[in-house]
């Protein structure tokens, strides 16, 4: 089975810091080529860990 790129805290603390950018008026597009991920991934991963948090 393959390895995971990013660990379940990981992606909660980049869903944080891109709605912060989001909030800032920044586009999905543009957090996405910041956080080197696709749309897509994206927004899997704020369906599955959006309501999530660390501790």
């Amino acid at each position: 089975m393959p390895r995971k790129r990013h660990a379940a805290e990981q992606i909660i603390g980049l869903l944080r810091q891109a709605e912060v950018e989001l909030a800032q008026g920044r586009t999905v597009g543009e957090i996405c080529r910041r956080l080197a991920v696709s749309e897509a991934t994206f927004y899997r991963w704020r369906s599955e860990y959006g309501g999530l948090k660390i501790g």
